[in-house]
């Protein structure tokens, strides 16, 4: 680029000012190569990999913040669009909830991000950012980093999400199709969306400490409850759908390797559950004071035998032919999980040994949150396995069929069956998403927000390994309330799958399909 072109007005709608600028100018300023300036640039669009060179710093990062901006905007709104083209014959339905579910993931990846080690160190080197940190002449460092990093960081990322997805939850109230005015706020303005959601995370950090994180520590613990019992529900559908195509394919083609994968998966899931078991009682239970956890996974054990004895009983198999023991396998794992889970939250740190401490045979007698106060260890094996199947669930809710039966009545409203469609091809050409939700939804909008909502509180207490913060907001310290809601969901979960079990022979007269 030639200086003259540099200075045509009618090439670029701004001018650039090539000059020496001093080192400290230099330093505080996003400095592009100038030859990648594009001469017929026309929209602040078409130049968000550039920054003009000008003799204002403030000007140039006023400049900069509005190019990026201006990328976002690009990225956001187009990203539907992006993913439409990949998935061209994809409905309109299925898409919505994989970008929403999108946005859950990317809150859950900056907090993750945000409570690993040594972070708030990290962030003190920067010049000019932490208070207390890295200075920069002329600079006035403004930012708490105590506040943005570790669990308080965690707690508030919930809170943002949360209060997300609860105000989709409530605007979306008996949406019945996409002729329904809402239905376009559901299916797009996702820059908007986006906006949005940064908004409520940036009020959240300054939110006061107070009581904060203890109250907030109590709604999530009511809401990870909630989760947990969704997350049974999906793996009791997706459990019966895998049995269902799985036996059709073997009908269909008389090919007995069908049945050969069920029952080795069965066998799998069981043998994971039974090794579950035998480690709970060689690991959990030794010093005399573990009552409970003898309790805990004694009654799960038991529990998990009835399910399975009752969903091969010649009654359940005529009411419900494609009940069996892949569902109550995968079940007795989820179970064996659950239990484990609850018990690495008791405060007794003789009956909850680490993992870590079970291989180099460090003391149990020292919390970890009491030897490094404000860190907390969240990729403890558990929150890991927690987390994998959070992933799980919340991508199977949203690519799951809206044919699956077992479901659609907690994912549906009465009037929802959708409607499929041909690819719709737009003026340009490219096929977009089919508008599947015409004569009636597919899902509930309302339910599968407050199920996002949930999930969202489910993360924020699974990133602080359920830990509770004490009155100084220094440490965190595990509790027994988690330890009796995990237990309780677990038992309730059980109690839910016998149900669906036995309500066919109950009420036969109803329709449970």
């Amino acid at each position: 680029m030639t200086s003259g072109e540099g200075n045509d007005p009618t090439s670029f709608p701004f001018t650039a000012k090539r000059r020496q600028l001093p080192a400290k100018v230099m330093t505080r300023c996003l400095v592009f190569p100038v030859t990648s300036f594009p001469v017929t640039a026309k929209t602040p669009a078409d130049v968000c990999s550039q920054v003009l060179l000008i003799n204002s710093p403030k000007m140039g990062a006023c400049l900069a913040l509005c190019s990026l901006a201006s990328c976002a905007s690009c990225l956001c709104g187009s990203a539907p669009c992006l993913l439409c083209g990949c998935c061209p014959s994809s409905n309109n339905s299925t898409i919505t909830r994989l970008v929403f579910s999108f946005f859950l993931l990317m809150g859950t990846m900056v907090s993750v991000i945000m409570i690993l080690p040594g972070m708030e160190t990290q962030l003190r080197k920067i010049p000019g950012f932490c208070k207390g940190g890295a200075t920069v002449i002329g600079v006035e460092n403004q930012v708490n980093c105590e506040v943005i990093v570790g669990y308080k960081s965690v707690y508030r990322m919930g809170f943002a999400m949360a209060c997300f997805f609860f105000l989709f939850a409530a605007i979306m109230i008996r949406v019945r199709s996409s002729k329904d005015p809402r239905a376009s706020v559901q299916n797009g303005f996702w820059f908007f969306k986006f906006l949005i959601l940064v908004g409520i995370t940036v009020g959240a950090f300054f939110i006061p400490d107070g009581t904060f994180n203890t109250v907030w520590f109590y709604f999530g613990i009511f809401g990870s409850f909630a989760f947990i019992l969704i997350q049974l529900v999906l793996l009791i559908d997706f459990a019966h759908s895998w049995n269902k195509i799985w036996v059709g394919n073997a009908e269909e083609s008389s090919n007995k390797c069908w049945y050969a994968g069920l029952l080795t998966f069965t066998f799998l899931f069981y043998a994971l559950a039974f090794a579950a078991v035998v480690l709970f009682y060689v690991y959990y239970t030794q010093p005399d004071d573990c009552v409970e956890h003898k309790v805990f996974i004694s009654l799960n054990l038991i529990f998990c035998i009835i399910i399975s004895i009752v969903s091969i009983l010649p009654k359940i198999q005529e009411a419900q032919p494609h009940s069996g023991l892949l569902q109550a396998s995968l079940i007795s794992l989820y179970t064996m999980y659950v239990t484990w889970s609850a018990m690495t939250n008791n405060p007794n740190r003789k009956c909850n040994p680490s993992l870590l401490s079970l291989v180099s045979n460090i003391s149990t007698t020292q919390s970890p949150a009491d030897s490094i106060p404000g860190q907390v260890q969240w990729w403890d094996a558990q929150s890991v396995v927690g987390l994998i199947i959070f992933l799980f669930c919340t991508l199977y809710a949203s690519i799951r069929s809206s044919t699956n039966t077992q479901v659609n009545k907690l994912m549906q409203t009465e009037e929802g069956g959708g409607s499929g469609g041909e690819g719709v091809v737009g003026e340009d050409g490219i096929r977009r998403a089919v508008d599947n939700e015409e004569e009636g939804v597919s899902y509930s909008y309302s339910f599968f927000h407050a199920h996002l909502c949930m999930a969202s509180l489910y993360i924020m207490m699974t990133l602080t390994n359920w830990y509770e913060p004490d009155t100084t907001m220094q440490v965190m310290q595990s509790s027994m309330p988690a330890v009796w809601v995990k237990m309780s969901s677990s038992w309730l979960g059980l109690g839910l799958y016998l149900w669906t079990l036995l309500a066919p022979l109950i009420f036969p007269n109803r329709d449970f399909n």
